[in-house]
């Protein structure tokens, strides 16, 4: 328990939990209804991310929720089995980057699904495929519609459908 402890409370796992204890004091709040789960949203769009969808709050409690256990659980094995000095330390920091870009995949990878729950947010952001227009992965260019069925003016005589 002393060296599960000393992880959570020593560098660098420390700020996320800080985090932490942040993201389980909002919820708190926001179960009481004093904090609402849109709070943040005005102020930072995760679009660029690749975590778009869903409120900035939930995006980013899951993300620490995630990341916290990953980067204590790397401290610890650390503690175990490296000797204390440089490369434990250095161990430590590389574990919790590394706790952060998994806990990042694995945030992205929920996110997506639970865009559903959240209709008032922006969408995911868009495929690098469809910004750049490359018309063989585009749906449209192979006659379907992205959400399912035919596009809209399909079933216009030819004459008749947009240009």
């Amino acid at each position: 328990m002393r060296t599960f402890l000393a992880a959570a409370t020593g560098l660098p796992t420390i700020l996320l939990t800080t985090a932490l204890v942040v993201v389980v004091c909002f919820w708190l709040l926001a179960a009481v209804g004093v904090a609402r789960v849109d709070s943040f949203d005005t102020d930072v769009d995760l679009r660029a991310w690749r975590m778009g969808g869903v409120p900035v709050t939930v995006a980013l409690s899951l993300l620490t929720v995630l990341a916290w256990p990953l980067s204590t659980g790397g401290a610890v094995l650390v503690a175990v089995f490296v000797p204390p000095g440089p490369v434990a330390g250095t161990l430590r920091l590389g574990a919790s980057v590394g706790a952060l870009f998994v806990a990042w995949a694995a945030t992205r990878t929920i996110v997506r699904p639970l865009h559903r729950l959240f209709p008032d947010e922006p969408g995911p952001s868009v495929p690098s495929e469809a910004r750049t227009g490359d018309a063989a992965t585009l749906p449209h260019a192979r006659g379907r519609h992205p959400h399912g069925g035919v596009p809209r003016d399909a079933a216009l005589p030819p004459r008749d459908r947009a240009a």
